[in-house]
């Protein structure tokens, strides 16, 4: 019987280890400022959310479960209907056009100089269903701080486990 088993165990992981990537779109983080500073355009936090956005597409391109596809193609759509957060699942369709099997967006809140958070998802394109996701508050505001922030969600949260198997 524990041979059974073995051989019905090994069999899952190869066929989990054999599927083929998701192609998935990485959008840049935005920010939703509800600090005293809101309205005010900061330059290091202009330059954070880049380097944040970044650090997420590398992350996650260490994955083998995941090919990240190039938005650039979309980015006049992506200005134009933008924030994503805010858009009513346009999110879903630009990376559709993209070519992607799934999604990933998030946002940074600023609750003040040094409280943040970070909510970072990752959604299935043809059902616009959340497969994963994951929050981390942060104390502090630098450039460490926030790549913390993204790096930690994405271990412990995004790829902590095996992403479901696409049918």
């Amino acid at each position: 019987m524990l041979q059974i088993w073995t051989v019905l165990t090994f069999l899952l992981v190869a066929s989990a280890a054999a599927a083929e990537p998701a192609k998935t779109a990485v959008f840049d983080l935005e920010l939703i400022d509800t600090s005293a500073e809101s309205g005010r355009v900061r330059e290091d936090q202009s330059r954070r959310l880049a380097l944040a956005s970044d650090a997420l597409r590398e992350f996650l391109s260490k994955s083998p479960q995941l090919q990240l596809v190039d938005i650039a193609p979309q980015a006049e759509a992506i200005r134009t209907k933008g924030p994503l957060h805010k858009c009513n699942g346009c999110d879903e369709d630009i990376a559709k056009a993209l070519g992607a099997d799934l999604e990933v967006s998030g946002i940074v809140q600023k609750t003040s100089n040094l409280i943040l958070s970070f909510a970072i998802t990752i959604k299935d394109v043809r059902t616009g269903k959340m497969i994963r996701g994951g929050q981390v508050d942060i104390r502090g505001n630098t450039d460490e701080d926030w790549l913390r922030g993204v790096r930690w969600v994405v271990k412990n949260r995004l790829l902590a486990e095996p992403l479901p198997v696409r049918s």
